[in-house]
């Protein structure tokens, strides 16, 4: 807003200008306050991790791209000969060289690499958990909208449980089941599959919350039930945007499995982790560019799936589709 003189204003515009002034002033004294508090705890957590780290912390900071540079192989190649299991001509009986032993033979000479393997075993433990996620969230939701129930009693335990189920990280469940059932995918698939059904009953009650409530006035007209209710004249509006929200926590899933996995979650999670600990630069730069790729390949096959369902209308920009 330009200033303007205030000869030039009726009484009515010089009080706004005095209004709109007051307001403008105030927007700077916050800013400032809030500007100086993020200082402020910026410099706290930062004297916080030296005192943690007896007093290290700024001294390796110059030091803090040492372990990436380390990373670098003395030979391009020996990614690719990691990456698919190929001999190593550096190959001197240690495991740093030993990538052929990794083979997963299917029929014959025929194999797949193991860090393909691996990636294979991360992503059905996401597509599993997705799947089992997506099915008791989109039952529970209905439970949960308040425009279908009208029982609260329902409606707060409903939600109630949702908000249990998601309350941990996958990696704390996963703990759990993994002092139960030993390391390994199963573990890591309850993990990822509980928290999914909390966070997608969310997210599907809230979509269902939203939706036009005519058709089910019409079917409550005609003396339907109200399964029938929710069955024809609820879950036909909201399906889109259901599959759209389960195609992208599927790929929140893919990150949750490799993570869960280096915590002996099974997959290549736990690879990397092998890989990063044992000091094998190949191995580890085969399975960050394995897992860039996959992930990159999920995101795009998801954003592609979004738009065959929900249509490309939902994706146009002022009206247009670019």
């Amino acid at each position: 807003m330009s200033r303007v003189n205030s000869t030039e204003l009726t009484p009515d515009g010089i009080e706004i200008e005095r209004h709109w002034q007051e307001l403008a002033g105030r927007r700077r004294a916050y800013s400032w306050l809030i500007g100086i508090g993020l200082l402020i705890a910026v410099s706290g957590s930062f004297w916080f991790a030296n005192d943690s780290n007896a007093g290290k912390f700024f001294d390796r900071l110059p030091h803090f791209f040492d372990f990436a540079g380390d990373l670098v192989p003395r030979d391009g190649w020996e990614v690719w000969r990691a990456l698919f299991d190929l001999p190593s001509p550096y190959f001197d009986g240690s495991l740093k060289f030993d990538y052929p032993e990794g083979r997963v033979y299917v029929l014959g000479a025929f194999y797949i690499p193991e860090y393909f393997y691996k990636m294979l075993q991360t992503l059905n433990i996401a597509i599993i958990s997705t799947v089992v996620g997506a099915f008791f969230g989109f039952l529970l939701c209905f439970l949960a909208a308040k425009n279908l129930v009208k029982n609260k009693l329902i409606r707060f335990v409903a939600r109630r449980y949702m908000e249990i189920l998601r309350a941990f990280p996958e990696i704390v469940i996963a703990g759990f089941f993994a002092a139960i059932l030993s390391l390994g995918p199963i573990p890591a698939m309850l993990a990822v599959g509980i928290h999914t059904i909390g966070a997608l009953g969310k997210l599907f009650f809230e979509v269902v919350e939203n939706a036009d409530m005519k058709a089910d006035e019409g079917l409550r007209a005609v003396g339907a039930n109200w399964f029938e209710r929710v069955g024809f004249g609820i879950v036909p509006q909201v399906m889109p945007n259901f599959m759209s929200y389960a195609l992208l926590r599927l790929e929140i899933n893919v990150r949750a499995s490799t993570i869960i996995g280096a915590v002996g979650g099974g997959g290549i999670g736990e690879e990397l982790r092998l890989s990063i600990g044992r000091g094998h630069q190949a191995k580890t730069l085969a399975i960050v560019l394995l897992l860039l790729a996959t992930i990159i390949a999920v995101d795009q096959f998801s954003a592609w799936l979004r738009r065959r369902l929900v249509g490309n209308q939902a994706f146009a920009f002022g009206g247009k589709l670019s």
